[in-house]
């Protein structure tokens, strides 16, 4: 009952309702199509119901009860009162909860008096790794009204900018971060919405909290004891033997309490637990222990990384994006286990087969195919053949998808992307090549949505086309085993048939491996199977 009362605008004036001994919300169906709340006639009376209240009701008739055998009485409520309650159960004896649907749950109302009913938009999650965000831009602005469904933000996640979306309909009251706002934690306050253009006012001097105090005394609350009396402090302590340096260094390294959010948030940022000193109870470490080290740690860098005196320099700040991809390489190549495997391939019948391919797209106005799209294709059809390079490990078995999703490595001026081709095992050449060009060119644009690079299973990198380079090794990319870096195609001589010399193009590919996944051997079947497809090529099409 609670739970509605404080939901509805109209029925969250009836608060003496709690206090009687059974009530129950039913729909009423009759000619006034309007709702009725039932109550025991004894319990209803002038102490009971709240004045402004009671002037609302528009009548009442009694019911009986078969239940308990009470005579109850019926109070009408206006349709618009109870818009938020479209179907109840009755409630338990004592003023249990009553379900509602159409009720949002996680509705954020103020429990002060001086605020009207409102809700706080935190910043969202839009990825797997994301742990905070910027605000790019505001689309709506304060006092503007909102709808679901339409863009209230953009938002710039560790991947890419994407468009947050409104969820209810109500007035932009307060923006919390403005445009251009930087690392802004998941979970944070953005801004505040209401439900009644004339509450918008109220909200001018409105201050979200800090996400620190509030993040404090959250992860201190389960590890709180009850307090002892106090005169057990007058009763005599016994002499308690003292610990050994055994003893005392198990419990100071083995018995190392922390909380979920301080434990993810030092393995994001490579932090020891053992080298920080928790603040909260028994020596807890908490979230803002730390951010306190994180802090610390980046003001002395800073007095490290001083320039010497006459050099000239400028600093420059990294994006969301490049942050993000700096910790995952880093932690890739500290954790991941590299081999590498190089081929040199001829590609003559390859660039043969796309010089014939070619003309037919510009005759069906379809996108020209690269040899970066053939390249695609030759690898997502080796995987087909070589599952075990389709997986993933996952510490306590290996994952092997179905599935071939293939990232594809696009540098921008923002840091490097990787959008995703689904099935590209199944997808034509020309439908690779239109899809590549598409989200190469999001990805440009800063405009790439989470299921553009969510779900990759492999990558491929090729620097040889645009940059000539040779041959390079390339960082497995996580949770991936595998990643293929293509190098640029250069002509070589080579010998011939009855001792003459030819000419023929070739290119180099290093496959990247996660060794607790592919063994040296499935590896280099995979790259078999890859070079078939290159030199080859006519058979993708079959």
């Amino acid at each position: 009952m609670a739970l509605l009362l404080r939901h509805s605008p109209k029925l969250r004036r009836a608060h003496a309702i709690l206090g009687c001994e059974r009530g129950t919300v039913v729909r009423h169906f009759s000619s006034s199509t309007c709702s009725s709340l039932r109550l025991p006639v004894a319990a209803v009376s002038s102490s009971n119901l709240h004045p402004e209240y009671a002037k609302k009701i528009g009548g009442s008739d009694f019911s009986h009860d078969r239940q308990s055998g009470k005579e109850l009485q019926n109070f009408k409520v206006s349709p618009q009162e109870a818009s938020r309650a479209s179907n109840f159960m009755r409630a338990s004896k004592y003023g249990m909860p009553i379900t509602a649907n159409g009720v949002v749950p996680s509705r954020c109302f103020s429990s002060g008096a001086d605020l009207p009913p409102h809700q706080e938009i935190g910043m969202p999650s839009l990825s797997p790794t994301m742990t905070e965000g910027n605000i790019a831009r505001w689309v709506k602005k304060e006092g503007d009204k909102v709808s679901p469904g339409e863009v209230l933000c953009e938002v710039e996640t560790d991947k890419a900018t994407v468009e947050m979306e409104c969820m209810e309909e109500g007035y932009l009251a307060k923006i919390i971060h403005g445009d251009g706002a930087k690392e802004i934690k998941v979970g944070e306050i953005i801004a505040v919405t209401v439900e009644e253009e004339e509450d918008i006012g109220k909200f001018k001097d409105y201050k979200a909290p800090s996400s620190a105090e509030s993040a404090a005394p959250a992860e201190s609350k389960p590890q709180s004891e009850p307090t002892e009396p106090k005169r057990e402090k007058e009763q005599p302590k016994a002499p308690e033997p003292k610990a050994t340096k055994t003893e005392e260094s198990f419990l100071s390294e083995d018995r190392t309490f922390s909380s979920p959010i301080a434990r993810k948030l030092a393995e994001d940022n490579n932090v020891p637990l053992s080298s920080i000193k928790g603040t909260g109870p028994d020596g807890r470490i908490l979230k803002a222990d730390i951010e306190d080290y994180l802090a610390s740690v980046a003001k002395g860098a800073k007095k490290e990384t001083a320039a010497a005196p006459g050099l000239g320099y400028v600093d420059l700040p990294n994006t969301q994006i490049r942050k993000v991809t700096a910790n995952r390489l880093l932690h890739s190549k500290q954790t991941i286990p590299h081999y590498y495997l190089t081929v040199d391939t001829r590609v003559d019948k390859l660039i043969k087969l796309r010089s014939e391919l070619n003309p037919l797209q510009d005759t069906s106005g379809g996108k020209k195919i690269s040899i970066n799209d053939l390249v695609i294709k030759a690898a997502a059809l080796a995987l087909r053949n070589v599952p075990e390079c389709n997986s993933s490990w996952m510490n306590d078995f290996i994952r092997q998808y179905h599935n071939v999703n293939i990232n594809v490595a696009v540098q921008t001026e923002d840091g490097l992307f990787v959008p995703v081709i689904r099935d590209a095992d199944k997808k034509g050449l020309a439908t690779i090549a239109d899809e590549v060009k598409q989200l190469a060119q999001r990805a440009r644009d800063n405009s790439l949505k989470p299921e553009d690079y969510e779900g990759g299973t492999f990558t491929v990198s090729n620097l040889g086309g645009p940059f000539g380079i040779k041959q390079f090794c390339a960082i497995v990319n996580p949770p991936q085993s595998a990643i293929l870096a293509i190098g640029s195609a250069e002509k070589r001589v080579i010998p011939g048939a009855e001792g003459q010399f030819e000419v023929g193009s070739f290119m180099s590919a290093t496959l990247s491996c996660d060794h607790r996944v592919i063994d040296g051997a499935i590896g280099a079947e995979w790259m078999k199977a890859f070079k078939g497809y290159i030199e080859n090529p006519t058979t993708m099409l079959l």
